[in-house]
């Protein structure tokens, strides 16, 4: 069984040897100490170390998020996808939000929306501009039957609306309901749709969107205005791929439990990254019948500050409760940052082998 055969039979509930795993790193200069101080003499060797069965890739409206990747920098600026001011150490989007580049996180630098005349005039870029999906369908044709290849949508319709406006304008925007908001998001909307029907044609196995809906305690707006402008639009980019018979892969961070229920509704498969400031056995128990879990196991606290032995107690703990009877890709809540001692990566590899066969066998 192939690893891309692996994780599509985990979301369709169908038999499988074990569970999927994946380990995500935030800085790719945190992969290359692990695979210093544990010995190994090439990247693919801590792959196979790592056994991870996804294979994240992007379109060029993404490319921020690759921005230790000079060299791929410079090829998006060339293909009008981004431009780089390597002095400020920003990038910018074709939508011209601006990206700290040496960020270990995801920090925006500059809000190109936050003047209401320039909301009123925006207009956003060509969806169909060649190459947007280049270094995807690359990666796609390299790695698929193999791992399960991932076009990954982060930043999306809430997300990319406050990176345009600006927090703080963009949530008054949605208190007082505006015409120039409504615009906004349905330009993102389309634009998001645009995407969706590429990402189908080129081939890819699996739809990805991403929109942090939550915060530690729970919603970052009210479950009421998430339902008015959020949940239609999303509805709309999932149909995209449920039309083509596609699993739906959406990643939110924080507390979001009041609206995973009305995203069931409209098709979501999997939930990424299930932090767990959320009750996982609740989670399990309520919505395990229904999508697949990816992620739970956690990242602010446990990972980086707990001693290996927590680490592997945690993490079993983590498999057990969402992984019983399947419908659990294993992982972290959050890539694995730069604060994360490489004994509990370690820790954390060695409780996931121990564990992902044995907690379908319960």
């Amino acid at each position: 069984m192939t690893r891309e055969e692996r994780v599509l039979r985990t979301i369709s509930r169908q038999e499988i040897d074990y569970l999927p795993s994946q380990i995500y790193f935030a800085s790719q200069t945190t992969k290359e100490k692990l695979q210093s101080v544990l010995g190994f003499s090439s990247p693919q060797d801590l792959e196979a170390y790592l056994d991870n069965h996804l294979y994240l890739t992007f379109t060029m409206d993404d490319v921020f998020r690759y921005r230790e990747d000079h060299e791929l920098l410079k090829r998006a600026e060339e293909m009008g996808f981004a431009r780089v001011d390597w002095e400020k150490g920003i990038v910018y989007d074709r939508w011209g939000i601006g990206f700290d580049m040496y960020s270990d996180g995801f920090c925006i630098r500059h809000f190109p929306l936050q003047d209401e005349d320039a909301l009123k005039k925006f207009e956003p870029p060509d969806p169909t501009r060649p190459g947007l999906l280049a270094v995807a369908t690359e990666d796609l044709k390299r790695y698929s039957g193999d791992y399960l290849v991932v076009c990954t949508g982060y930043h999306g319709i809430l997300e990319k609306a406050w990176g345009l406006r600006g927090f703080e304008a963009f949530m008054l925007d949605l208190a007082l309901g505006t015409k120039d908001i409504e615009r906004l998001l349905d330009a993102i909307t389309e634009y998001k749709v645009e995407v969706a029907r590429q990402v189908v044609q080129a081939g890819f196995k699996c739809g990805h969107t991403g929109d942090d809906f939550g915060t530690q305690r729970g919603l970052l707006i009210s479950r009421d205005t998430w339902r008015k402008y959020f949940k239609p639009r999303w509805a709309k980019v999932w149909r995209v791929y449920k039309d083509a018979g596609l699993p739906v892969i959406h990643h939110s961070c924080g507390n979001i439990t009041e609206i995973i229920g009305d995203m069931i509704d409209i098709g979501l498969d999997v939930l990424e990254p299930v932090q767990p400031v959320m009750d996982l056995a609740y989670l399990k128990r309520e919505f395990g019948r229904h999508i697949t879990f990816y992620g739970g196991i956690d990242t602010q606290e446990l990972l980086p500050y707990g001693t290996p032995d927590e680490v592997k107690t945690m993490a079993r703990e983590t498999i057990r409760i969402l992984g019983k009877g399947g419908g659990l890709i294993i992982s972290p809540a959050q890539e694995i940052m730069r604060d994360v001692p490489i004994e509990n990566v370690v820790a954390l590899v060695e409780a996931i082998r121990e564990e992902r066969g044995a907690v379908l066998r319960e």
